[in-house]
Order: C-alpha cells, then sequence, then structure tokens
C-alpha cells in the first residue's frame, strides 16, 4: 500500500503557464528580444529557470552567450520575485483531492525545479498547511531528473521509495520518479502532452486529481 506522493508543482498542482508565459514575454521584451507563444513557452518549462532562458532565447533569436542568459534571468526573476502568484491557479479538484490523501493517512510532498524560495510561496498560498515537505531547486540538491530530491524526501518520510507515487505532468517527472524506484503517475491535465508521459513510461495516467484516489 502506498504511503506517501510526491508532486510536481508547475502543471501537476497548478497551473502556473498564464504566469511563466507572462514574465518571460516581458523579460524577452524588456531586453529587445521577439516574444514567444504560449504553446512555445509550454514545451520550454520543466527543467529549471537558467534552461528555460537559455531555451528561450534560442526560441526568440537563435542563439545565446552566457551574458545574455544572465541578463535575462535578471529581468525574469524581477518580474516573477514580486508577483509570483500573479495569473496563478490550483487545478479543479486539486485541494480536494489532498485533503483526502491525507484523510487516508499519506505522506505529502512537492518536488519542484522551480527555485526553493518561488516553490515554497506557491505551494503556501495555494495549499496551506497540507504538505508535509516542499522543497523546489536547492543548489545542494542535484535537479530533476536526478532523483536525489525525491529520496531526501522519501528519506525524511520514513517511507521505501517503493511505497511512494510520484506525479508529474512532463517526462522529467516520469524519468525522476523511476531513477527514484517510485510508481510513476502522469498527469494529462498539465504542460505536455500524453504522448511525453508514455513515450517515458508513465506507469499511470490520470485526467483528474481525484483519480489519484483510485490508485490507493
Amino acid at each position: 500500500m502506498y504511503q506517501a506522493c510526491i508532486f510536481d508543482l508547475d502543471g501537476t498542482l497548478a497551473n502556473t503557464l498564464p504566469t511563466l508565459v507572462h514574465f518571460v514575454n516581458r523579460a524577452l521584451s524588456e531586453c529587445g528580444y521577439s516574444t514567444l507563444e504560449s504553446d512555445r513557452i509550454r514545451m520550454l518549462v520543466g527543467s529549471g529557470a537558467d534552461k528555460l532562458m537559455r531555451d528561450s532565447l534560442t526560441a526568440s533569436k537563435g542563439g545565446y552567450t552566457e551574458d545574455e542568459v544572465q541578463t535575462l534571468r535578471r529581468a525574469y526573476d524581477n518580474g516573477y520575485d514580486n508577483a509570483p502568484m500573479y495569473l496563478t491557479e490550483a487545478y479543479d479538484g486539486m485541494c480536494e483531492t489532498l485533503a483526502k490523501l491525507k484523510e487516508h493517512g499519506l505522506k505529502l510532498g512537492v518536488l519542484s525545479n522551480k527555485p526553493h524560495y518561488l516553490t515554497a510561496q506557491v505551494v503556501q498560498s495555494l495549499f496551506p498547511n497540507t504538505f508535509d515537505v516542499c522543497y523546489g531547486q536547492r543548489a545542494e540538491v542535484a535537479r530533476k531528473p536526478a532523483p536525489d530530491g525525491a529520496l531526501l524526501i522519501a528519506s525524511e518520510f520514513g517511507v521505501s521509495p517503493k511505497d511512494c507515487l510520484y506525479l508529474g505532468d512532463t517526462g522529467v517527472d516520469m524519468q525522476t520518479g523511476h531513477a527514484a524506484g517510485m510508481t510513476t503517475v502522469g498527469v494529462l491535465w498539465g504542460f505536455r502532452p500524453k504522448a511525453e508521459l508514455v513515450d517515458h513510461k508513465a506507469e499511470y495516467l490520470v485526467s483528474h486529481p481525484l483519480e489519484i484516489l483510485s490508485l490507493l
């Protein structure tokens, strides 16, 4: 029987795509570059802010220098840091699902490639006093798809990885869960298509948060 659920944040717990699109395009515009369509940015997010900057510059102008990456990152952070909840919402049914998981006695964790301080702000704003552990990207822990963060959470829970569900909306999340020896659950309401989750061998697919309960 599963004893814990570890969730990705962006595209899994919360719809942050409008937020990300707004602040990526605001930064690109401030730095003099062409903005990007929402569907293009949708496919770029998930591997941390620095990679998002590099990929956004490549999509906008065909390449980048590291100086351009750092300049764009500063512009992006200046916007996002001041309004991390702008346009961000929990997915329908998520709060109810999390409450029912807690009623079943499961430990709940968050593991995101979003910077830790932003991850903590978003999670506490949308799901106050819900999660037992919440980690974003931190310098001392390898980011996903490395399993380090997921294994750390399982260790802090005192739970074997095989007794954990790992839930996310991208191939990176499925790679993370597999590498950690956890059962992977691909969510179909997120940023990436079903084919990506299937290609990365999601063990289960769910189309609404409440379907997670059926896996118990």
